[in-house]
């Protein structure tokens, strides 16, 4: 069973896992040219939603909408609840589930994913006592 942390990248097309690490990389470096931009990004990752949290909003609409159609349209609608449960379950173990795929290539990143940009602007900004000491800021950015 793979670890928490790799879970969902483990399940993920490798070209996707590149294009969300692309994307972070990218926008390390522009903060690293526009340093006042930081806080500001900072707050951006703050709201920014992850894929557990994004699955989890998913399954509880999917999840409600199956229980009031099954009270207003049949039992029958109750195997929504029932399927949505399933795959939560299965994301829990394996990482993955229907929705993965789809949301990954929306651009749903990891907690994981979103700490290492948010550490890294935070090297960038001078937060941590090492991140200061030598070095142009284009070393500073590829060592964040």
């Amino acid at each position: 069973m793979t670890n928490t942390r790799e879970r969902v990248p483990s399940h993920t097309d490798e070209q996707v896992n590149r294009r969300i690490r692309a994307t972070m990389k990218r926008n390390v470096h522009h903060y690293s040219l526009h340093r006042e931009e930081i806080p500001r990004r900072l707050r951006e990752l703050d709201d920014e939603w992850d894929i557990e949290r994004a699955i989890e909003a998913n399954a509880a609409a999917i999840a409600f909408t199956g229980i009031a159609l099954s009270a207003t349209r049949g039992r029958g609608w109750l195997i929504l609840p029932a399927l949505v449960s399933g795959f939560l379950f299965q994301h829990a173990v394996q990482g993955w589930c229907p929705p993965v795929p789809v949301l990954r290539r929306l651009g749903f990143r990891t907690a994981y994913e979103i700490e290492e940009e948010r550490q890294a602007l935070k090297a960038l900004r001078g937060d941590f006592a090492g991140s200061r000491e030598g070095g142009s800021q284009a070393l500073r950015a590829a060592a964040a």
